[in-house]
């Protein structure tokens, strides 16, 4: 008897691995709920990690520029001043309305 092959949309197979890789999920409790074969469920979770793993490599490999360096840096040294001034106001603000009326 040959067995009957189920074709799982791309989405599906990202969904179920993401429960595997992000969630901590074991293999053996999504194979039972969602009746899939063992072995379909681990080539699924293999691609998706080695995916990531090639995402993550691409990224490293981008080598940044002195000025490109530069820019990302006056960036976020620019966002923490603004963060900064925005604390001090909201002390500010939290010092003026938690002060008892006289």
């Amino acid at each position: 008897m040959a067995k009957k092959h189920k074709n799982y949309p791309t989405e599906f197979k990202e969904y179920v691995s993401k429960l595997i890789v992000h969630d901590g999920r074991k293999q053996v409790d999504v194979c039972n709920e969602l009746k899939i074969p063992y072995d379909t469920l681990h080539k699924w979770v293999s691609s998706y990690r080695k995916k990531q793993q090639d995402a993550e490599k691409a990224k490293q490999d981008q080598l940044l520029t002195a000025s490109e360096y530069k820019e990302l840096f006056e960036a976020e040294r620019l966002k923490r001043l603004e963060i900064e001034e925005e604390n001090v106001i909201l002390k500010k603000a939290m010092h003026i309305f938690t002060q008892e009326k006289k």
